[in-house]
């Protein structure tokens, strides 16, 4: 089957298809030449917290009661409103200094827990903070789809982890038009363009893959109802989406900006053919294609923004994705832009690929992007203009999806950065991810990556109707997952997405069913928690195993006004039969303030 396959990008200025207290004893009078640790750096951030770790076989290393006495001895010593506030996992007291602790109260305070015999050692509770500086790029804040909490899928989160180093990202597209934000993050291409007429280099396949252009002079050149069009570049801009070079006080932030870009060009004039296309997946994963020499770089992602009208997937995509699998490469592909099911239009239709919708700015479903059940996961791919305006009008720039590009309308001219919209710019969000994810953890397989954006997804903020997979996909959430931080493949996981609103004074479940594990949960079963809420302290948090034994992974607390609920707790289930329907009880203790369930997790 020679189907024919087009962008899936809509470009802004046309429309381009496609947790037993003891009685305290008494402590040991310190001689007045005892020698403790030496005085402890004072962090120049401010300080609330202290933390003291007491000698073993001491009445505080073990009891409350015990702490909270020595705690209020030394806040009649210092003259400071010290608290004992609660016991560490590893034995530590946790001392609250008070309100408006100053740097020399925090040295009184720390030289009179030094000073006591019983004490092995005090430290400030200090604070971390994320390591990944925000991108200088100029063109940064425009960068919506990246970090807006409402539309944007939460990548800075992601980059204290991974930048992509060591992956090679394939964009399956018209090539790579010269750019200064890309042209160290490329990597060795080719030009599978077999027709030199559509290829417009004079020549058929060869090791070149600069874009000479998709432009179309006239009305109906491309079939019946295809329009004269200028060239799209389409492929530039969709390379900017996934490695545009970061921090280099020029233009745009890639996702992966650490990964490698390898331009691969099957899409010319009027388009480019189903047998091009699926030589191009086939050597970009690294396999043999005949005549065409050996991928000297061969990609683990490939995104593929393009797609044609069909029912089916052809045998000749099938056998290329399949292979390109196989070989441990990763295809992400357009879902379209036509606003109807996905199913009528391939690559999109095919199996193990990730099919990706379109969101907006707000959260909702791109009007114009294709849905439906073999839709895998939605990202931003933004709106240039509104369903109602007339095709080819820039109506909101500001909401399209911003990255790389050339100024020329047929043929190469300056480099520039514009706005697009489309399916085709969703996609590379996820081939980006899907870079970021396999640097992360390098033994994950394309189905690891797979269910891992879609596991960890948050449910879209506006509306989808007819269908949009799992959700919007969340960067820092799933790069923290495969690197142990919540809901993982690589072992036996099993996760719940689905929203469960918190009421006031009330307790709420979430369940997930577990089958296919033998045997007990073990000794460390982990459980991922993503619970959105204004005052968490009024939460208590518990996992109910199958028989309704409750594990307790959180108490209430007064004094915790923090937002939001976003941890992996460790759990001793190994008494527990694995099998069965686990739930996530939790019981809000207050008025006042009220959330959600957003997902959580259980790792065997």
């Amino acid at each position: 089957m020679a189907a024919s396959a087009t962008l899936l990008g809509v470009a802004s200025t046309s429309s381009v298809a496609l947790a037993a207290q003891a009685t305290p004893s008494p402590k040991p009078t310190a001689p007045a030449s005892q020698a403790m640790n030496p005085a402890a750096t004072i962090p120049s951030a401010p300080v609330e917290k202290v933390i003291v770790t007491y000698k073993a076989r001491t009445a505080e290393a073990t009891s409350n009661t015990a702490a909270k006495s020595d705690t209020a001895e030394k806040a009649a010593e210092t003259g400071e409103e010290l608290s004992f506030e609660r016991r560490l996992a590893g034995g530590s007291a946790l001392v609250d200094l008070g309100t408006a602790t100053t740097r020399q109260d925090l040295a009184e305070v720390m030289d009179a827990f030094r000073a006591d015999p019983a004490v092995a050692s005090v430290e400030a509770d200090i604070r971390a903070y994320p390591m990944a500086v925000t991108p200088n790029d100029t063109d940064y804040a425009k960068q919506w789809d990246l970090f807006e909490p409402t539309g944007g899928m939460n990548v800075p989160g992601a980059w204290d982890k991974t930048t992509g180093s060591g992956v090679t990202v394939a964009v399956i597209d018209t090539g790579y038009a010269a750019h200064s934000d890309l042209a160290a993050n490329t990597v060795t291409g080719y030009d599978f363009i077999s027709t030199s007429s559509d290829a417009r280099d004079g020549n058929g396949r060869d090791g070149d893959p600069k874009d000479e252009g998709d432009w179309n002079a006239t009305d109906g050149e491309c079939g019946t109802g295809s329009r004269a069009s200028s060239s799209s570049w389409h492929g530039t801009h969709v390379a900017g989406t996934i490695g545009a070079v970061t921090h280099n006080a020029k233009g745009i932030a890639g996702i992966a900006y650490g990964a490698k870009v390898q331009h691969v060009r099957v899409l010319g004039k009027c388009g480019g053919s189903s047998s091009d296309i699926a030589d191009a997946i086939t050597w970009a994963s690294g396999g043999s294609v005949p005549g065409v020499p050996a991928n000297p770089n061969p990609a683990k992602i490939i995104n593929m923004s393009l797609g044609g009208a069909s029912s089916t997937c052809p045998t000749v995509y099938r056998n290329a994705i399949n292979g390109a699998v196989s070989r441990g490469t990763t295809v992400v592909v357009a879902a379209g832009n036509s606003n109807a099911n996905a199913s009528g239009f391939t690559p999109a239709n095919c199996d193990n690929v990730i099919t990706v919708a379109s969101t907006s700015r707000e959260g909702n479903r791109s009007y114009y992007s294709n849905f439906g059940t073999i839709v895998d996961v939605a990202a931003p791919g933004g709106e240039t203009r509104r369903a109602t305006d007339t095709p080819g009008t820039i109506t909101t720039p500001e909401n399209g999806i911003h990255s790389t590009l050339n100024s020329g309308g047929t043929v190469q001219s300056t480099e520039t950065y514009k706005p697009y919209q489309g399916t085709s710019m969703a996609a590379p969000h996820i081939a980006g991810l899907a870079a970021l994810l396999k640097s992360a953890r390098s033994t994950l397989t394309p189905a690891d990556i797979e269910s891992a954006i879609k596991t960890n997804a948050r449910p879209l903020p506006g509306t989808c109707s007819g269908g949009c997979g799992t959700g919007i996909a969340d960067a820092a959430k799933t790069v923290n997952a495969v690197t142990g931080g919540g809901t993982t493949p690589g072992g036996t996981a099993f996760g719940n997405t689905a929203n469960v609103t918190i009421a006031d004074n009330a307790t709420v479940t979430s369940a997930i069913a577990v089958t296919g594990v033998t045997g007990n949960a073990p000794a460390a079963l982990k459980v991922d928690v993503d619970i959105k809420h204004t005052w968490r302290g009024d939460l208590v948090v518990d996992l109910v195993a199958p028989d309704g034994t409750a594990y307790r992974l959180k108490n209430s607390s007064g004094n915790d006004s923090a937002d939001n609920v976003l941890a992996t707790y460790t759990v001793d289930a190994s008494s527990e039969v694995a099998n069965g329907t686990w739930k996530l009880q939790v019981r809000d203790v207050a008025s006042g303030d009220t959330g959600y369930i957003d997902s959580w997790g259980l790792t065997f």
